[in-house]
């Protein structure tokens, strides 16, 4: 792949003394999509938090926009959506404050100038929250939450997005606007991570799937549907409008 944004080789990582990544091998390249697919456990947040350097490794190592991420300073170029059950919730600040928290690493010397403050109003254009600029973000459903957590990632116009479930909890509605907010930063040329249990609304703009199980690379290529109907079985699926209050099914496929 030529002029990746990502790239791990051989990654191990261990959550106390328990092994959850076993040689991960995953590639991004410039304007790419990928999906992180797998069942519940199979190692994908755990694969992007050690992107983000959240979660040490035990082997292997890893690469942003070809630098060590050891020695990766850039990361203004970096938009990370983490779960939202990892950052909801009693928070006393407005989605304004909230989404220009993510403008910071570009402002200069922490003071949010006149193009900073418009790319935080482009952002909570984008995710359609902009008549919700002032109110708290205690006062939002938990769709316009994981919208404004989006937001905040988008304010710095990072060039790459790693987001973690950003689909999970979220009603259909919110789902669609998420969907075509992504499809117009990958217009624009952002490469993307996404940690998902279902394709759903962003499926059109996957293109390519990464399937974990047991911390393990089961398939690198065409997402599942293109795939035929017995190429991957054994996932854990959530139907994608039922995601806040079902609980995983076991089914044959991945979609």
């Amino acid at each position: 792949m030529s002029d990746p944004v990502i790239t791990l080789r051989g990654v191990t990582a261990e959550l106390g003394s328990r092994p959850v990544l076993r040689g991960i091998d995953l590639a991004v390249g410039r304007g790419e999509v990928v999906a992180l697919l797998g069942a519940n456990g199979s190692g994908k947040s755990t694969a992007v938090r050690s992107i983000i350097g959240q979660v040490p490794l035990s082997g292997g190592e890893i690469e942003i926009f070809g630098t060590p991420r050891h020695r990766f300073r850039q990361w203004a170029r970096v938009g990370y959506v983490p779960q939202r059950t990892t950052a909801a919730g009693g928070v006393p600040a407005t989605v304004t404050e909230v989404v220009s928290s993510g403008r910071l690493s570009r402002a200069r010397f922490g003071v949010l100038r006149r193009a900073d403050r418009q790319a935080v109003a482009r952002a909570l254009s984008l995710v359609g929250l902009s008549d919700r600029a002032k109110d708290s973000v205690d006062a939002l459903s938990g769709g316009q939450h994981q919208r404004v957590l989006i937001a905040r990632a988008l304010a710095a116009e990072p060039e790459l997005l790693i987001m973690d479930e950003p689909m999970a909890g979220v009603d259909l509605a919110s789902q669609e606007i998420l969907a075509a907010t992504l499809r117009e930063q990958v217009a624009a040329g952002a490469s993307v991570l996404l940690v998902l249990h279902e394709l759903g609304p962003l499926e059109p703009l996957i293109d390519r799937a990464v399937v974990l199980r047991d911390g393990c690379v089961l398939h690198d290529g065409p997402p599942p549907k293109a795939l035929g109907q017995h190429a991957l079985p054994g996932h854990d699926h959530v139907h994608p409008h039922s995601a806040a209050d079902a609980a995983p099914i076991r089914t044959g496929l991945l979609s």
